[in-house]
């Protein structure tokens, strides 16, 4: 079973590279962030045409996540996280595929911090520890896939000062993601890459994909069910430098 996770920076305008991915890549799942489109606006026939089935949490401008499955419908457990039902932003959606619990998030960015955009993005964090938490005591095949907007070391971070006041790398920030490794969920990208230097976005500010100045902020953490399963774990890097290309790319597990 082939698992990735691709935060798209707008479905529809990345629509052709989007499906151009899953015709070579064949992912038997796809969880994406920041469609940034309403549920009305999504390409679902489109989708539909390149043999995936979708579930959708959209949102107008930002946001937005969804769960693709390939000759498969994805049965939502979930619509958001829980713990806040005032939170109206789209950043949370989980669904079976498979016998294998699915989640695609998109947690908050946070800048600038400090302030109540970073307030924000702990209360957040703290929100998916606990639902994690109940995850890994239900001893499930789980999978939580998606733009963590963690750095979670200093080395998913290129060589900079730049970066020293960003949400994505502060101490909270970092301890948040700790926290889930803590609760028993493996990071599949060091599990297979443990000395590897691995990123997922290259901002398109300052010339930074020629540059491989990047970060590493899309993660798979697996269950221990299904870290025992876990065979492969890379990045797909060249679709960052294709035309329109999001600044992220999509990152992926194997699994027997």
């Amino acid at each position: 079973m082939k698992i990735a996770t691709f935060n798209v920076n707008n479905v529809n305008r990345r629509l052709e590279n989007l499906l151009a991915w899953l015709k070579e890549a064949k992912p038997d799942v796809v969880c994406l962030q920041e469609l940034k489109a309403a549920d009305t606006q999504l390409p679902r026939s489109a989708i539909e045409q390149a043999g995936y089935g979708a579930v959708w949490r959209g949102q107008s401008t930002w946001n937005g996540v969804a769960i693709l499955a390939r000759d498969a419908e994805p049965m939502v457990t979930r619509w958001e996280l829980p713990g806040d039902p005032d939170d109206g932003q789209s950043r949370y959606v989980e669904a079976a595929v498979n016998g294998v619990l699915i989640a695609s998030l998109y947690a908050p960015n946070g800048n600038p911090q400090p302030g109540p955009k970073f307030d924000y993005k702990l209360d957040w964090h703290a929100r998916l520890n606990t639902h994690a938490a109940a995850l890994i005591a239900a001893d499930v095949p789980a999978v939580l896939a998606g733009d963590f907007n963690v750095a979670p070391e200093a080395r998913d971070v290129y060589a900079t000062k730049s970066y020293d006041d960003n949400a994505l790398v502060q101490p909270a920030s970092r301890d948040a993601f700790r926290q889930l490794l803590e609760q028993g969920w493996t990071d599949a990208i060091r599990k297979k890459l443990p000395t590897d230097t691995v990123y997922s976005f290259w901002d398109y500010r300052r010339n930074r994909w020629p540059r491989d100045a990047g970060m590493r902020l899309d993660h798979l953490l697996l269950s221990k069910k299904m870290a025992r399963r876990l065979t492969g774990a890379g990045v797909d890097r060249d679709v960052r430098g294709r035309d329109e290309a999001s600044d992220h790319a999509p990152v992926w597990i194997s699994t027997k």
